[in-house]
Parts: C-alpha cells; sequence; structure tokens
C-alpha cells in the first residue's frame, strides 16, 4: 500500500479532527464510537422506560444540547462529541449523524424522521477508496430550518436560516436563506414569501 503519511507524524485521528485523509484505524476514534454507540442505546432504553433523567445521558453522548432541544431516540451518530444541536431544536426519529466533521444544528429547527447528516467523503480515485482512506467535511444547518422527512445531507453543505428542504431531498449543495428547495440533489423551488403567511 502506497505511504500517503509520509512524513507526518500526526495520528490518523488528528488528520481526521483536521479535515485530511486519514484511516479509521485511531485506537481512540474507537474508543469515543464505542462509548456513543453505548450512550445512544442506553439513551434509547431509557426514553422507552419513561426515565426523568435520559436527557441527561443525551447531553453526555452529543457535544452540545442546547436548551429545549429534544431527539427522539433511536439516534445514531459516529462519535456524538461533534454534533452540536441548538435551544428548541426538535429532532425526529432515527436521525443519522456520522460526525467525523462538526454538524452544527441550528435553534428552532424541525429535523423529520430519517434524517442523515453525512460528513464523511471518500476518494473518487480506486486505490485510496481500496486502502482505506477516508476524510470528511462539516455541515451546517441555520436556525429554524425544517429538513422533511428523509432528507440527506451531503459532506461540506451549510443551509441557510428558515430554509425549507422537502422530504426525500439529497443536498448536495449549499442552500442560502429563506428558501424552499427539493429534489435530488436539492434545487432552490422559491423564496419563502407573503404566500407562505398562515391565513387569518
Amino acid at each position: 500500500m502506497t505511504d500517503y503519511f509520509a512524513g507526518d507524524n500526526r495520528t490518523n485521528r488528528q488528520r481526521m479532527l483536521d479535515g485530511d485523509f486519514y484511516i479509521a484505524d485511531d485506537p481512540d476514534n474507537e474508543r469515543i464510537a464505542r462509548k456513543a454507540v453505548q450512550l445512544a442505546d442506553e439513551y434509547y432504553r431509557a426514553e422507552v422506560d419513561g426515565e426523568p433523567d435520559s436527557r441527561k445521558i443525551l447531553e453526555q453522548l452529543v457535544g452540545h444540547l442546547g436548551d429545549g432541544a429534544y431527539v427522539k431516540p433511536p439516534l445514531y451518530v459516529d462519535y456524538g462529541e461533534n454534533i452540536s444541536i441548538g435551544d428548541r431544536t426538535f429532532v425526529n426519529y432515527n436521525l443519522t449523524a456520522l460526525d467525523v466533521q462538526p454538524i452544527v444544528i441550528g435553534e428552532d429547527c424541525q429535523i423529520g424522521p430519517n434524517v442523515q447528516l453525512l460528513t464523511p467523503v471518500h476518494p473518487i480515485d480506486p486505490q485510496p477508496r481500496r486502502d482505506k482512506l477516508e476524510a470528511a467535511k462539516p455541515i451546517t444547518i441555520g436556525d429554524n430550518v425544517w429538513l422533511g422527512g428523509g432528507v440527506i445531507v451531503c459532506p461540506g453543505v451549510t443551509i441557510g436560516e428558515n430554509s425549507v428542504i422537502g422530504a426525500g431531498s439529497v443536498v448536495t449543495k449549499d442552500i442560502p436563506a429563506n428558501v424552499v428547495a427539493v429534489g435530488n440533489p436539492a434545487r432552490v423551488l422559491r423564496h419563502i414569501g407573503k404566500e407562505d403567511a398562515l391565513p387569518c
């Protein structure tokens, strides 16, 4: 196998955190990922059993959990610690948040069921991919965004505040604020305007 890291003394975990290509064999990453799986399972069971302190488990799992934020389990993460969820945000069932790089979800967001937030990237070139190189790009979801059920957000994407992403859309590029976007790949359908106001 090619020595992709000749002269680079960083650990694979540090390369990952720096957003560079790495190989997923770092023992610290494995330890953190295992703990995340355990906490996610513990949170699920605590919610099923109606334990009043279940939120404390979620606070251990994610890097930041805002006031009034709620996540319906099950929740699937890589590490958990790279996820930030803003105040009053609601996350429905089956969020998959692969947080190899930071995933920032703003305040007052609505995250539908079966949403996927995917930061990892793999080489297009077949040989480095065969050699198990991977990297990641962060995802940012602005305040008051609504992601419909089944939305997939790809690595490196930012979605501007107040925007709505239609159910089942695949977001491959940045979406500006205050728009409705739908499709695969997601495209801006229109700006949010007066016609969207609730009737009196």
